[in-house]
């Protein structure tokens, strides 16, 4: 069995946020420090992206309760973070929080072996948590790269991931944790 790295929703509409905005440095570094240890050791990466289309067909009932769009394919708000190292790296779009909604990541992880999710990236408490929540519900484990995520609600955050945590045993890890979990996976020791 494997590990992957989901890299989620590091795009520039998610940074306009000031809360965001002010952690997106330190946050791009993690990630890419993320991406490079899962390189490193042979580990599977997932570019995670959210976008809309203009037409209304894939907005969620708060956008369309709203009625205001968000993450329009094609522009530059729907675009990755600058600095973020995602060259050659396989890309996803989703229309919803979860990474595996409408998408076909879950048979990518099967066919790989995978069995354990890095999650990385924005927001804790929305795409990131409810993509570990799918997780969980398709027996897959969740490892939080807890250096490279971020959200809007520190809050929010601290309780989703207790919850997460506790309930799913879902756990967080630091950087060097993380890359001994990739290493491990790949048969390597350090």
């Amino acid at each position: 069995m494997t590990a992957a790295l989901l890299v989620i929703d590091m795009q520039n509409a998610f940074f306009e946020d000031e809360t965001l905005g002010k952690q997106k440095e330190p946050l791009v570094r993690a990630c890419n420090a993320a991406i490079a240890d899962a390189r490193e050791a042979g580990t599977p990466v997932y570019v995670i992206r959210t976008e809309h289309q203009r037409d209304k067909s894939t907005w969620t009932l708060s956008m369309l309760d709203d009625d205001q769009g968000f993450l329009f394919s094609g522009t530059e708000q729907a675009e990755p973070v600058e600095g973020l190292q995602i060259e050659g790296l396989p890309e996803m779009v989703k229309t919803r929080d979860s990474a595996f909604f409408g998408t076909d990541l879950l048979q990518r992880l099967r066919n790989l072996s995978v069995d354990t999710v890095v999650l990385a990236g924005v927001a804790t408490h929305n795409c990131v948590a409810q993509t570990a929540a799918d997780a969980y519900a398709n027996n897959l484990r969740v490892v939080y790269a807890e250096d490279a995520i971020a959200s809007t609600n520190e809050e929010y955050a601290q309780n989703v991931l207790g919850v997460l945590t506790d309930e799913y045993r879902q756990r967080l890890m630091g950087a060097e944790a993380v890359k001994q979990l990739f290493l491990d996976r790949a048969g390597y020791t350090a």
